[in-house]
């Protein structure tokens, strides 16, 4: 019996089950690799603007602190709950020990719809969450990060409430905050930026003609729009792009920056064309070069995989391959070559690091010493996987995943079981 349920959090078991078959871990020794070590439920109650009062649940799970402490972001959305929040602060365990980071992961939340609430309200329920996890949470403890429906202003708030109760500033409780308030230049470019970047080096190892190349992005929000952008700017054609609202497809390539400016001044996609409005549903199977899934979990199941029209699948979204997904694309694995989640998006976390490091050191780096130590660590960490997979013939997840799981399992039998 545990806690957590629901279909993200199985699938997250489900891999780790694979990775722990092929790397032959003792049954004994998995419960201890896979559980969380900690998990908050709580209340948060808010005034609304009518007068009325609500209360939200709120999570945040924190999977291990054995290599530090963990990190993770905090979303807010409608369908959060604690099964899922757990499933992905185990990914983040695997992706921070993947890319060298020491922190264990952790994910946090809230379930609403942030565009139900006004502004006061947004900043009524955000500063009650971290009000609430004071406790629990810390610069050497656990250091929140925005996910789906944070954002900076949200970071900000989170670090302005500990800092009031801590009696002093404290910049490095959070990252993904405002430059103007401790944050580092290129941190919400950062996930998107790596994703481009990744697909970048992986179209020159295929001899994809960067100039010929076409690109479909799946979530247009920050991830998607970033990366978008950024695979724009290299000659790539974007050819469709999609969000919760709908999807734009135009075989010449779509203007990246006018989307963003849409979304900037609209809050989604909805409106921009009526003209180049294509059906959602059809958008992952779109022939292209690169397809980006940056929207939310299990988007690509068995059927979608084997439908598949695209060479690389760079996933910018945590978990939005289902393990039947996998067993189809590591059958097709020479037609297509994915870029695993726990690397592909892991920009966002490395720099969250830098941004803590900064903190701490109260020493601020440009941005683009920014860049290039992110670019250098996603080479390490891609240079890693591929020479593993190759090396032992497997699945470019497969390999990632063992990586990440090997340097958490090897961490805690060395440090041992207290008491």
């Amino acid at each position: 019996m545990t806690i957590y349920s629901g279909p993200v959090f199985d699938m997250a078991s489900q891999q780790f089950s694979v990775i722990a078959d092929h790397l032959s871990i003792p049954i004994n020794e998995r419960d201890r690799l896979l559980m969380p070590k900690r998990a908050i439920t709580i209340s948060c109650p808010i005034h609304r603007d009518d007068g009325t009062t609500a209360v939200f649940e709120g999570y945040r799970v924190q999977h291990h602190l054995t290599l530090g402490p963990t990190k993770g972001g905090t979303r807010f959305a409608g369908s959060v709950d604690l099964g899922e929040v757990a499933a992905l602060a185990i990914w983040m365990s695997w992706k921070c020990a993947l890319v060298g980071l020491p922190y264990g992961g952790a994910k946090g939340g809230i379930g609403v719809d942030p565009a139900s609430l006004s502004k006061r309200e947004l900043e009524s329920l955000s500063r009650r969450y971290m009000q609430e996890m004071i406790p629990f949470v810390g610069p050497h403890t656990d250091i929140m990060a925005p996910d789906m429906g944070t954002n900076e202003q949200v970071m900000a708030w989170f670090m302005d409430t500990y800092s009031m109760y801590h009696g002093r500033t404290v910049t490095e409780i959070v990252t993904g905050k405002p430059v103007s308030a401790g944050g580092t230049l290129g941190r919400r470019e950062a996930t998107g930026r790596g994703v481009a970047y990744l697909a970048r080096r992986v179209m020159s190892d295929l001899s994809i003609n960067l100039s010929d190349a076409t690109a479909v992005i799946q979530g247009f929000g920050n991830v998607g729009s970033i990366a978008a952008l950024e695979l724009s700017n290299m000659g790539v054609r974007i050819i469709a792009v999609s969000d919760h609202t709908g999807a734009l497809y135009r075989a010449a390539g779509l203007d990246v920056p006018d989307l963003i400016k849409h979304v900037s001044a609209h809050g989604n996609l909805a409106g921009y064309s009526n003209e180049l409005s294509y059906d959602p549903a059809n958008i992952l199977t779109l022939p292209c070069d690169v397809l980006v899934p940056a929207a939310i979990e299990r988007v690509i199941d068995a059927k979608a995989a084997d439908e598949l029209r695209c060479r690389i699948v760079a996933e910018g979204a945590n978990g939005p391959t289902t393990p039947e997904a996998d067993l189809v694309l590591e059958r097709r694995q020479k037609e297509i070559f994915l870029i695993p989640d726990i690397l592909c998006n892991s920009g966002g976390v490395i720099v969250s690091y830098f941004e803590w490091v900064q903190d701490l050191q109260q020493l601020f780096w440009e941005e683009d010493e920014v860049m290039r130590r992110e670019f250098q660590i996603l080479d390490r960490a891609f240079d890693q996987m591929t020479l593993r997979a190759k090396r032992d013939r497997i699945f470019n997840r497969t390999a990632a995943m063992s990586i990440g799981v090997e340097r958490v399992r090897a961490a805690k039998n060395m440090r041992g079981l207290f008491p």
